[in-house]
């Protein structure tokens, strides 16, 4: 099911200029088109669209050691929702941490990498509101954290 993620701001990298009231369309785990959201809903007639406040960009990479947590679950859903979608090899040092990342189709990466959001990449998006708190995480297509 196609999926569009709008918001106040869109980001394709952090550091890019924004646009204002836009949307990234994701069709299973890849990016289908970003855009303003009225053009990407005239592209997407009947999509389901999720309207996030603050600002939408690429997942994070968490460059540290995972948070502490009594599960190695719980270690990586700690990452997610600080907005991260990958972690570094070297961090996620166990076949338990590894294997948690795996179920949530968290990336392991061997380095660190820009983020971006590239139509047809892989859809890792995280939306921060005005305080820089994450509301949401879509890793690889899927919605993985929601601040209620």
């Amino acid at each position: 099911m196609l999926t569009i993620h709008a918001a106040d701001e869109v980001r394709c990298t952090w550091d890019a200029e924004p646009l204002q009231d836009g949307a990234v369309a994701v069709d299973g785990g890849r990016i289908a088109a970003v855009g303003p959201l009225a053009e990407v809903e005239r592209e997407f007639p009947g999509a389901r669209v999720r309207r996030w406040p603050g600002v939408l960009g690429p997942g994070r990479v968490h460059e540290g050691p995972l948070p502490d947590a009594p599960s190695p679950r719980e270690r990586v859903h700690a990452v997610l929702k600080r907005g991260a979608v990958a972690v570094l090899a070297e961090c996620a040092d166990s076949a338990e941490l590894r294997a948690a990342a795996g179920r949530n189709d968290v990336a392991v990466l061997a380095s660190s990498r820009p983020a971006a959001i590239v139509t047809g990449g892989r859809a890792d998006l995280a939306v921060f509101d005005g305080t820089g708190t994450c509301v949401a995480t879509v890793c690889a297509g899927r919605l993985v954290h929601r601040r209620r």
